[in-house]
């Protein structure tokens, strides 16, 4: 002890000590016990790391400014699905109808989440894994799941960007190679290929130039080396976008964030100059009231605001780690929420502009197809040139007069109609023909951009804007990984992230198999939707009701500088949990009634036709499942018997400029003696920033048994076992 130290001159003093253990003890000057003689520990102190972990804490990366922050979150959200997701929901469920259980929805549901997870990465300011460890150590796995859900689906949407640039770089040229069916050679004669002239060009472009599909998911075909040099790309700038962490995917974001909004705009007023814009605009939006009673609307709806969000992927919590203490996140949950939505409305004009322009199209291609056949009918005699209406002009056949037409052959014809084999030719069929996911990116949307001015430049920009929106939610989704990572087990950050990638692009490999795609939906549709669904929940309990919400609405006062609207109180306590039980269990009904299988291309019959996942393809498919779900029960069991120590008997410190900054303030009297007497070494967390002590769960004060284990986010001592009386 030094001479001049309180304890000393106390034992040279013949006054009555009264002061408790915890009193001297905060009297005393810090001491950094891993340069003392204290530490019994035989660790050699480490300047370096010892500094490293100095600047963990006080010189954590930060956003540039608030508007690369809000760019970020918005890049993050708004992606692929707000493009040809929602508005293929918005057509099943009832057009203008499916706006109000979706807004309602988003407000009960995704807005209140949405804040939930801004509000724990600003506060504990570490990614998922530190931020569920430190709020409910039992509940750890949450962290660890999460960013096994974001491997998963990082490993076929950066597969999707893939399909996106190989498309990119095909649309620099006129005509576009999708406009028309190529041309073989049989022998002498030169013949359309009869695959593409039994469905159509862009079909054929799709199915057999970009993916070279296979016709099940049995036949693996080997590597499309096209599609694995495309693949290489994407990962590529995914990394180079994460390599500096948020200083290098910060810059990014001012691009891919704002370049699709541009592209949407100019395609929005592109599309309504077409001829039947309006016409699918007004389809579109024409409301089917009836179809708001229809619960699988309502579970539809919850499902595409939970992805539209991003929640549980870990990529929120990531990008707010990021944020100042006091940075108000309650308007930044309202506003990228809207911004969300109304950039999913901004998409659905969009497609549903160009989808009626297409239909259009179809439509006049579909009635000069079926006047030629009536014409052959009335030269053979099979018809009456009676039954042709005088004012009828073949040479200029309007839709109308068409119907007009069709309508007389089919009643004089009754009884020999089907032979004739004449189509309606409604608008109203072509408009209602239902595309999403790269149905509608690869195949209508394609196809449509054929019959534009400049088709080639608007193809650029179209297949630019998907590569930007895809490339925003992956930096988010990487983010899920990465943050929580290099937070947790202290790894260098570039060294991760490339060994992240090249590991991500090794097992991505067979998504660019010929059966590939096939892969990609069974990833889609299981890896994610159930285990993202129960992680979510867990969160809402973790924080509502395990933390608690009166608590952590008090915290949210003193970091925000003002008390959240208490509609969040409500949400996160009652109305969030409730719902989100209720389309767990709704999402597990689906996934029991609904037959596990995928719809393949057969190519000898040039025709999409459903099969069902065979056996081992069923075991991959239940493997997903659980292994995404795994960590939550395993850390809990773990922890719950005390397999693995959760840090809950640690003793928060915080390590500044080489010293150590005690706060005993508050220590019990039971938990003196184990303060000068533990022989066991204490690690533990100290997330929050040097100048507030974070109130872990349970704790009134800023000393409390922190909860996080292995002490991540902090630096441990070993306290000598010297006996009280030699103090």
């Amino acid at each position: 002890m030094p001479k001049n130290s309180k304890v000393t001159q106390r034992e040279h003093s013949s006054e009555h000590v009264t002061e408790s253990v915890a009193d001297l003890l905060a009297h005393e000057e810090p001491v950094d016990y891993k340069r003392s003689v204290l530490n019994v520990t035989g660790e050699a102190w480490d300047k370096q790391k010892d500094g490293d972990e100095e600047l963990d804490g006080e010189n954590r990366p930060a956003w540039n400014s608030k508007l690369q922050y809000i760019l970020a979150q918005i890049g993050y959200s708004v992606g692929l699905g707000n493009v040809w997701r929602f508005p293929y929901l918005c057509q099943k469920n009832g057009g203008g109808a499916y706006l109000v259980p979706y807004l309602v929805l988003l407000i009960i549901i995704g807005l209140p989440l949405f804040f939930l997870e801004l509000a724990v990465g600003q506060r504990i300011r570490r990614g998922s894994i530190g931020v569920w460890n430190y709020i409910c150590p039992r509940l750890g796995g949450i962290g660890y799941a999460s960013c096994l859900v974001c491997f998963f689906v990082g490993l076929y949407y950066n597969v999707i960007i893939g399909w996106s640039i190989f498309y990119f770089f095909k649309s620099f040229q006129y005509p576009l190679p999708w406009s028309e069916c190529p041309i073989v050679k049989n022998g002498s004669v030169a013949v359309v290929e009869t695959e593409c002239e039994r469905s159509s060009a862009t079909t054929y472009f799709w199915y057999r130039e970009t993916l070279d599909i296979s016709n099940s998911i049995s036949e693996s075909g080997g590597l499309n080396w096209k599609m694995t040099l495309c693949l290489l790309v994407a990962w590529s700038l995914v990394l180079l976008a994460m390599i500096k962490g948020i200083q290098s995917s910060g810059k990014v974001m001012y691009f891919s964030s704002l370049f699709p909004y541009v592209v949407l705009v100019c395609f929005l007023v592109r599309g309504l100059l077409l001829r039947g814009a309006v016409d699918g605009i007004m389809h579109m939006f024409t409301p089917k009231l009836d179809k708001m009673l229809d619960p699988q609307v309502w579970r539809e709806a919850a499902t595409q605001v939970f992805f539209a969000l991003g929640l549980g992927f870990g990529g929120v919590i990531a990008f707010s780690s990021y944020n100042k203490q006091d940075n108000n996140c309650q308007f930044d949950a309202t506003l990228v929420s809207f911004i969300n939505f109304f950039t999913s409305v901004l998409a659905t004009l969009v497609v549903f502009a160009v989808l009626g322009f297409k239909a259009n199209i179809m439509n006049e291609k579909c009635v000069v197809e079926n006047a030629e056949k009536i014409l052959g009918y009335l030269n053979t005699n099979v018809l009456s040139h009676d039954l042709i209406p005088p004012h009828v002009n073949f040479s200029h056949l309007t839709t109308k007069d068409y119907n007009e037409m069709y309508r007389v052959i089919m009643t004089v014809k009754e009884g020999h109609f089907k032979e004739l084999g004449l189509d309606a030719c409604l608008l109203e069929d072509e408009l209602n023909k239902s595309v999403q996911g790269t149905g509608l990116a690869f195949i209508a949307f394609t196809e449509a951009m054929t019959h534009f001015p400049a088709s080639p430049f608007w193809s650029v920009m179209f297949f630019l804007m998907l590569i930007n929106l895809g490339l925003g939610s992956m930096i988010g989704t990487m983010s899920g990984i990465i943050t929580p990572i290099i937070d947790t087990f202290k790894v260098r950050k570039e060294v991760f992230t490339v060994g992240c990638c090249i590991f991500a692009f090794v097992v991505g490999l067979i998504f660019v198999q010929r059966s590939g795609n096939y892969f990609v939906t069974m990833f889609d549709d299981y890896s994610a939707t159930l285990p993202l669904t129960v992680v979510v929940i867990l969160e809402n309990i973790a924080v509502a009701w395990i933390y608690g919400t009166k608590k952590f609405m008090q915290e949210l006062t003193e970091m925000l500088g003002f008390r959240p609207y208490q509609f969040y109180y409500y949400t996160w306590k009652y109305v969030s949990p409730i719902c989100m039980a209720v389309l767990m269990t709704a999402s597990i009904i689906q996934l029991g009634v609904t037959p596990p299988g995928y719809s393949a291309w057969i190519r000898e019959e040039a025709a999409e036709k459903f099969l069902f996942y065979p056996t081992w393809a069923m075991a991959v498919l239940i493997s997903l499942i659980i292994l995404a779900s795994l960590p939550l029960p395993l850390v809990f069991i773990l922890r719950q018997f005390h397999l693995v120590s959760d840090g809950s008997n640690a003793l928060s410190v915080t390590y500044k400029k080489g010293r150590m900054m005690k706060d005993i303030s508050n220590l019990e009297d039971n938990d003196e003696t184990r303060f000068i007497l533990s022989k066991m070494p204490s690690e533990t967390p100290s997330p929050m920033p040097t100048h507030r002590s974070y109130l872990g769960p349970g704790s009134n004060s800023p000393m409390e048994m922190s909860s996080a284990p292995n002490g991540r986010y902090g630096s441990g001592y070993l306290l000598a076992s010297t006996p009280e009386s030699e103090l």
